[in-house]
């Protein structure tokens, strides 16, 4: 009896020891929830196939494929992202496979609940049809799914469906979809899971989009229909431009004194090609990191828009291009091992009471209580009951983690020993081309310092779980 306990012990240390540690908030920053530690995003979005990648009647979405995340999980690790962005996803495939590698590889997710496909997100033109029973329900089902994956960072309640002052006609029904998800997560998840929108960068509305998904109709942080955080999708850095050219230093003015964390959904404009990222030192710089939380570079894999840092073939194989060259050479630059070392802040400006005066422009919504209740078709009921039956994912064990398929470097030249370290944090670059490190330690002896002190906040989420197996173990 002794020795099977000790077994199944020592199995589920193997199994910790490849889990990133899940992440909550703490005033305006992401924070490791065992260390306390700042996490930057450091982020590519995600979506192989674009569009046409998301069949779900055959099954296919972004994460339904091992073989192919592992290769891309391998791709993204080497030069230290720790955050994929991932569209079009469906509730009733399996994700488990997916998941678990890019767990291992210490690389999050962020989840868009939405798709391009009818009755699967707000419509810009008549958001009152679109806010109902069917489509929230397969947005809790998204939840569903993926709650339980220590490595989903958040999910996005949805993305640009503001783009001019007539679509601004949608705000209250994302702050209503913000709400309800969040109403979900609290009944449902046995972690707290954020809730926040992606908006394009559109000027003429974005300070007002932002005020009205900021504030607080109840006067304090227990509005449920406050967005948990605020991204940005932003391509006004092209080329070689400076920081005041590309108007960063107006996005900073804008969000200095957010209540949420602040961080770009997209950046990396194509004007110029290959594009060679100069506003990854601007984003991770003193100038702008104590006001965002990093960003995520659109894109990975190349479509017909042209974005891609890598090329992927029908046959499996991929190709780097010199976009992947260059965004990996300016990773390599910051040192985000300092960024992320940093304690993070509770301090924070206190959530702004929802006002008519916050809104600037007449056109755009500015009378908060027509926010919309959940529909009176049995929604309410849903949201405290859960959804019936639901495809829960978890992580599994994943024992091969060498790429099978042929990938080349920009140069042509084949990548040989291509595979997935185990990490049991969060990804980080390093100066060293090709070699990820993580936050806290990795799972391999020989990848451990021997000079580092060992305890709870060195070893991050692993340290903390596995001392307390450990004495469980010496106890059996």
């Amino acid at each position: 009896m002794k020795r099977a306990s000790q077994v199944a012990l020592i199995a589920l240390c193997a199994q910790v020891a490849t889990a990133v540690t899940p992440l909550i908030i703490k005033g305006t920053d992401f924070v490791n929830s065992v260390s306390g530690e700042r996490f930057q995003v450091i982020g590519a979005a995600y979506q192989p196939g674009g569009e046409a990648g998301y069949k779900p009647e055959t099954g296919k979405d972004p994460l339904s494929d091992g073989d192919i995340c592992l290769r891309d999980a391998a791709l993204l690790q080497r030069i230290g992202v720790n955050t994929i962005r991932v569209y079009n996803l469906s509730p009733d495939i399996n994700h488990d496979e997916c998941a678990s590698i890019f767990n291992i590889a210490g690389i999050y997710m962020m989840i868009d609940v939405n798709t391009p496909k009818p009755n699967e997100a707000l419509s810009r033109e008549a958001p009152w049809e679109s806010y109902n029973h069917d489509y929230l329900e397969r947005t809790f089902k998204i939840v569903e799914a993926f709650k339980n994956y220590p490595n989903t960072a958040l999910f996005f309640s949805a993305n640009e469906v503001i783009n001019d002052v007539p679509t601004a006609i949608t705000v209250p029904y994302i702050r209503a979809v913000t709400r309800d998800l969040k109403q979900y997560i609290k009944n449902h998840v046995d972690r707290p899971i954020p809730v926040g929108y992606s908006a394009a960068d559109v000027r003429e509305v974005l300070v007002d989009t932002f005020n009205y998904l900021q504030c607080t109709t109840t006067g304090d942080a227990t509005d449920m229909s406050i967005s948990d955080l605020f991204a940005l999708n932003s391509y006004s850095w092209c080329g070689k431009a400076t920081f005041e050219e590309a108007g960063y230093n107006k996005l900073v003015d804008m969000f200095k004194t957010s209540s949420t964390p602040v961080f770009m959904s997209e950046y990396g404009c194509r004007e110029i090609r290959p594009r060679v990222f100069d506003e990854v030192a601007a984003l991770y710089s003193s100038k702008m990191a104590p006001y965002f939380s990093g960003g995520v570079v659109y894109e990975f894999s190349q479509e017909k828009n042209d974005f891609g840092l890598v090329v992927l073939n029908s046959d499996g194989s991929a190709k780097l291009k010199t976009d992947y060259d260059n965004f990996a050479s300016q990773l390599g630059k910051l040192n985000i091992t300092a960024l992320q070392s940093t304690e993070a802040s509770a301090k924070a400006a206190p959530f702004p009471k929802c006002e008519a005066s916050l809104i600037k422009d007449k056109g755009f919504p500015n009378d908060f209580s027509k926010v919309p209740s959940p529909p009176n078709d049995g929604l309410a009921a849903l949201i405290k009951a859960g959804v019936k039956s639901p495809k829960n994912g978890k992580i599994i064990t994943i024992d091969n983690l060498k790429v099978k398929q042929v990938v080349k470097n920009s140069d042509d030249s084949v990548i040989t020993g291509l595979e997935v370290k185990r990490l049991t944090d969060g990804n980080v670059p390093t100066q060293t081309s090709g070699s990820p490190a993580p936050t806290g330690t990795s799972s391999s002896p020989e990848e451990t310092s021997s000079s580092a002190a060992v305890g709870t906040k060195q070893l991050g989420g692993f340290g903390f779980v596995m001392s307390s197996l450990l004495t469980a173990l010496y106890l059996i």
